[in-house]
């Protein structure tokens, strides 16, 4: 196993990272962006009123792309399985 092997595997997996976890952070950020000016503008500054819209966002994001990010991670695995025979080479 070299080293360039090894590169574009840790490659490949930081690339799949990223892209499957976008979404979720994106929307959770954009909630709380939402809410924080929400309560700043009202003077509510209740704790729970940060926590639940996210929850709900995040849940919305993994009910829409769940399966696109299951298709994408299943994806990844098949081609590091499949690339077995070069790692114990």
């Amino acid at each position: 196993m070299n080293e360039e092997l090894v590169l574009t595997v840790a490659r490949e997996a930081l690339l799949v990272t990223i892209l499957v976890s976008t979404p979720i952070l994106g929307a959770s950020l954009l909630i709380g962006l939402l809410v924080s000016l929400f309560q700043a503008t009202t003077q509510i500054h209740e704790m729970t009123l940060t926590f639940v819209p996210k929850i709900l966002a995040v849940g919305l994001v993994l009910l829409l792309l769940g399966p696109w990010m299951l298709s994408t991670l299943l994806d990844f695995s098949a081609s590091i399985l499949g690339r077995l025979p070069q790692f114990v080479r």
